[in-house]
């Protein structure tokens, strides 16, 4: 294996031009990326409902059909962790520091500026907990399951590199291994970058709003500079963990973010409104399978000019999908021994679950502090962004400063374990599939990653930037799931044949057998 093959080397040359742009035309990059994300979300707007729609709908048909018993892996392998670990893994690689970041600020948003009901009225409180559970439910983890799955089977199974471009042998042959091969993987790279980017500035910008909320004194320094320097001590611990590899830091740490989840969670939800959140809880989960047919294909298309979907469906799905790259190949990474109905049913159900119940006890007590009057929550985020929106209501408790150092805690762990695992997901796919990625390309990646953050966290669109570069990072990765699920289909179709003749030919020896 190369050192350094055309994919690292095409990766590093398209994510350094694009840093340098940043850095030396900063307005420029701006208005390039603004016009091609309007552009893409004007026109393609329906091609991203559309395909989020259909991977979901691949995924539930995979569960019930005849495919589902298949192995990730040979006949004999089991698999490699047990279903704490496992589920720790999918947690914290797949959404764990966007749930700390949306968690509050997304429904009282959402209470306030409802898609369809009245402002701050209680159809608002009902629309506000269904589109949090819709936008962070079955849709993303089904569009992480066809990726996750693809890369697992033909990994696994078919012992092909763990490398995208070899997904699509069934379709392509032997043209992967070529140009076409390349292209795919650098787009996924360049997918992959600026979809972890995004999730690392949104934490950057929550750790640094949490340090200026317990220490009013750094409210005097800069909000860029702080949070320029809350990414450089993250880089180096996040970095210092990759060293150790999967078994160690991102595994420790992957424990560790659940148990610290867990307790925040529970603190808040046993002292603060239990019954009521409860309820949004059973009613929230009723309200969104009972819509989730005509959410899943809503679009502005007869009131243009509100640009709801654009501004938060829209841009979910396409932050998913430039996630899928690296959430799918983590994921891929850890799930081998599994079959496909138990892989997929653990990947959709237990985090959609649990993300359900994370936005109960937040979201559903941020908007109980905002009706009651006990804080206005939606205040302090138009004054000071949402990013404190989490802190606003941990403060309204028992042993706040506490509970708010807990949080900082979990999202500075979440950054270390996001940003490690895309280190290692990075060095995988510009390595011909090495699980076991030099410590050198992970360094490398991991430094361009947090510059990629940087450079667009800082600019004047700030987390906008970030919103931006995911959309446009996600549109090429789109058509190529879409081929993903084809070529996956193509091969287990086969296989199934294969299967099919093997269990003939075993019943025809055991029939003669019995002859003799």
């Amino acid at each position: 294996m190369q050192r350094f093959n055309p994919v690292f080397i095409y990766s590093v040359i398209i994510a350094l031009a694009f840093i340098v742009w940043g850095l030396f035309a900063p307005e420029n990059l701006e208005f390039i990326t603004a016009t091609i994300q309007g552009f893409i979300t004007n026109k393609f707007g329906w091609f991203y409902l559309i395909s989020a729609t259909a991977f979901l709908l691949f995924a539930l048909y995979l569960i019930i059909s005849p495919y589902g018993n298949i192995k990730l892996g040979k006949p004999e392998d089991k698999p490699e962790y047990n279903y704490l670990t496992w589920f720790s893994f999918l947690f914290t690689a797949g959404m764990g520091i966007g749930l700390v970041f949306w968690g509050v600020a997304e429904p009282v948003y959402h209470f306030f500026d409802p898609p369809q009901a009245e402002s701050g009225s209680n159809q608002a409180a009902g629309e506000a907990m269904r589109y949090a559970f819709f936008h962070w439910g079955l849709h993303p983890w089904a569009i992480y399951s066809i990726v996750a799955l693809a890369l697992a089977y033909f990994k696994f199974r078919k012992d092909s590199p763990a490398v995208m471009s070899a997904v699509f042998r069934p379709l392509l042959g032997n043209k992967i291994d070529g140009g076409i091969g390349t292209s795919i993987n650098v787009i996924v790279v360049f997918a992959t970058i600026f979809g972890v980017a995004t999730s690392l500035g949104f934490g950057a910008a929550q750790i640094s709003a949490g340090l200026s909320y317990l220490i009013p004194n750094l409210n005097t320094m800069n909000n860029a500079l702080l949070q320029l320097l809350v990414i450089i001590v993250v880089t180096v611990l996040f970095i210092a963990s990759a060293q150790t590899g999967l078994n160690k830091g991102i595994r420790i740490l992957s424990k560790t973010n659940v148990y610290l989840a867990l307790i925040l969670m529970f603190f808040v939800l046993f002292f603060g409104p239990t019954s009521y959140i409860m309820g949004v809880f059973t009613q929230g989960i009723g309200s969104y399978l009972q819509n989730l047919p005509s959410m899943s294909f809503r679009l502005d298309v007869y009131n243009a000019e509100t640009s709801w979907v654009e501004g938060w469906t829209i841009f979910y799905w396409a932050w998913w999908i430039s996630w899928a790259p690296f959430v799918g190949t983590f994921i891929a990474r850890v799930s081998k021994g599994r079959t496909i109905r138990e892989f997929i049913i653990g990947v959709l159900a237990v985090p959609a679950t649990f993300g359900a119940f994370w936005f109960s006890v937040f979201g559903g007590t941020g908007i109980y502090l905002q009706r009651e009057g006990i804080a206005d929550i939606m205040g302090i985020m138009s004054d000071s962004g949402m990013e404190v929106a989490l802190f606003a209501v941990l403060e309204q408790f028992p042993l706040g400063t506490l509970l708010a150092i807990i949080a900082l805690f979990l999202i500075s762990s979440f950054f270390v374990t996001s940003a490690d695992s895309a280190t290692i997901v990075l060095g995988m796919q510009t390595t011909n599939g090495n699980l076991n990625p030099p410590n050198s390309i992970k360094l490398i990646w991991g430094l361009i990653i947090s510059s990629t953050a940087a450079i667009l966290l800082t600019s004047e669109q700030g987390l906008g930037a970030l919103q931006t570069a995911a959309i446009i990072a996600a549109f090429p990765f789109t058509i190529l799931m879409i081929a993903m699920m084809f070529s996956l289909v193509k091969s287990l179709r086969e296989e199934k044949t294969i299967l099919a003749n093997e269990k003939e030919n075993s019943k025809i020896e055991q029939d003669q057998f019995k002859k003799e």
